[in-house]
């Protein structure tokens, strides 16, 4: 589990697709404190470490991730926000983020704010799925490529996040403009709300 409270951005530095699997192989200044078998969400998506060596860790993306994320059209160079799983005892800054993407969407504009950066994103208008809690509420919660944001002007298929600078330097937002996909995953708590009501 995880709060969206990005610590970093890791750097790629390989990549290596073993048949519909894709290996990252990362660089990030916590290299020495993960573990095998440790879970690290990147660009919001929970993957395992599977092996350590020389400054850098990989992990193994699967076909069913890579489908529904933005994970296979990154390439060595990019920056991928990085988040370890959350300690019990802290404070939740963030939300309740499961590290389990539902979907894609298209930044379709992006706004100065005299300070603060607006995004605007699209994602595909599925009344299925909105039944199933795949969707957003105004000052609700909504994790962009693992950033914990506050919703604002939701429609049917989009919403926007007001990203202040401090996000913007320290997160891959600083690379996100019209046109880049990014990763979304809905609220936990709706997705329930939206279930319990399905069995009424």
């Amino acid at each position: 589990m995880f709060s969206g409270i990005i610590e970093e951005f890791a750097t790629i530095v390989a990549i290596k697709k073993d048949r519909d699997n894709i290996d990252f192989t990362l660089r990030c200044s916590f290299v020495d404190e993960l573990g095998i078998d440790q879970s690290v969400a990147h660009n919001g998506v929970c993957l395992t470490v599977v092996s350590i060596q020389d400054g850098t860790y990989t992990v193994t993306a699967m076909k069913e991730t890579l489908d529904r994320s933005n994970l296979g059209l990154l390439q060595v160079g990019d920056k991928v926000n990085v988040e370890r799983s959350m300690l019990m005892n802290g404070r939740l800054d963030g939300h309740i983020v499961q590290g389990h993407v539902d979907e894609t969407a298209r930044c379709i504009a992006v706004e100065d704010a005299n300070g603060s950066t607006y995004f605007t994103f699209e994602y595909k208008e599925d009344k299925e799925m909105a039944l199933n809690g795949y969707f957003t509420v105004d000052k609700g919660s909504v994790t962009v490529n693992g950033v914990s944001l506050t919703v604002c002007n939701p429609t049917r298929n989009t919403f926007q996040v007001a990203i202040i600078p401090y996000t913007f330097e320290h997160t891959n937002f600083c690379d996100i403009k019209v046109g880049s996909v990014v990763n979304l995953e809905f609220d936990i708590i709706g997705k329930y709300i939206a279930r319990l009501q399905q069995l009424r």
